[in-house]
């Protein structure tokens, strides 16, 4: 390799750096808003599970909705959660090989495949399994009328016997370093009061238990899909931008490197070209 390759391939370089560095100041804006819209929306979807589980054990058998309906599994409906754009580590890996596990182990049932990203349709097309509804460029308009509409749809085909559960797919946001695949049911619904929403005291239901139960189980399940769509575009960016950081480093010490090698390279086409110029001198004295 020739010093102008070299200098090519340095020049290279310090162009992907400056690319990868403007990258991760992108990702890193974008994640302090992606993280305060998730850990606003927690505390409502804790307490919401929370209310709807008091509710449901305090009236066994007295209260009902067609969302909360259990019947035999034949058919499913996989609602995977990704992202449009690449250059994000692990964060779309982690959801393909989480769907793949998944599809695998519900091989004996019609699973319906939706996405909501372009890079899980992407790599679940290319592995033959079909995409019966895809949702490009949701995370470009992310707000709760798109999880609105997605549930929505979920509820209508679930609702009319289409699929007898619904199960959604999606990376969790946990830190900026860390994001794992979350796996939920969505429908039927289950409430679930994990502690961080518990609500204190009794309840007094107004106009009735039924009544609220109708009003508050499409907007707790609406609620858990935009959620999931926060968690998944937080955690998104937290991916991104590690992996951004690691290639501006990675790139820092290849420009190192080559720059070490220039160096050495041209010290010796100069020593080189010293030597003959002594040997010329030499034999003409001769």
């Amino acid at each position: 390799m020739g010093l102008r390759d070299i200098r090519k391939r340095i020049k290279s370089v310090k162009n992907t750096r400056q690319i990868t560095k403007a990258m991760k100041m992108v990702s890193a804006a974008k994640l302090r808003k992606a993280q305060d819209n998730v850990i606003a929306a927690r505390p409502y979807a804790q307490t919401l599970d929370a209310v709807m589980a008091q509710l449901l054990s305090k009236e066994p058998g007295e209260v009902s909705h067609p969302l909360l309906t259990r019947r035999e599994v034949k058919r499913i409906e996989f609602v995977v959660v990704s992202s449009d754009r690449g250059l994000a580590g692990g964060f779309n890996s982690n959801i393909t090989r989480r769907a793949l596990k998944f599809l695998a182990e519900h091989a004996k049932h019609e699973v319906f495949i939706t996405t909501v990203g372009r890079k899980a349709g992407d790599f679940l097309r290319g592995r033959g399994y079909p995409i019966r509804k895809d949702w490009p460029g949701a995370f470009g308009k992310l707000g709760y009328a798109t999880a609105e509409a997605i549930t929505a749809e979920l509820s209508e085909r679930f609702l009319s016997g289409q699929v007898d559960a619904v199960f959604f797919l999606f990376n969790e946001f946990v830190s900026a370093i860390s994001q794992v695949p979350n796996l939920q049911q969505l429908l039927p619904f289950e409430p679930k009061a994990d502690g961080g929403g518990k609500p204190a005291g009794e309840y007094a239901y107004e106009p009735s238990p039924q009544a609220v139960l109708e009003k508050l189980v499409p907007q707790a399940v609406t609620v858990k899909v935009y959620r999931g769509l926060l968690e998944s575009f937080a955690a998104e960016h937290a991916a991104r931008m590690a992996a951004m950081e690691n290639a501006t480093k990675n790139a820092g010490e290849m420009i190192g490197t080559l720059t070490l090698f220039y160096n050495r390279t041209r010290q010796a086409l100069i020593t080189k070209e010293l030597m003959e110029i002594v040997s010329g001198a030499e034999a003409l004295k001769g």
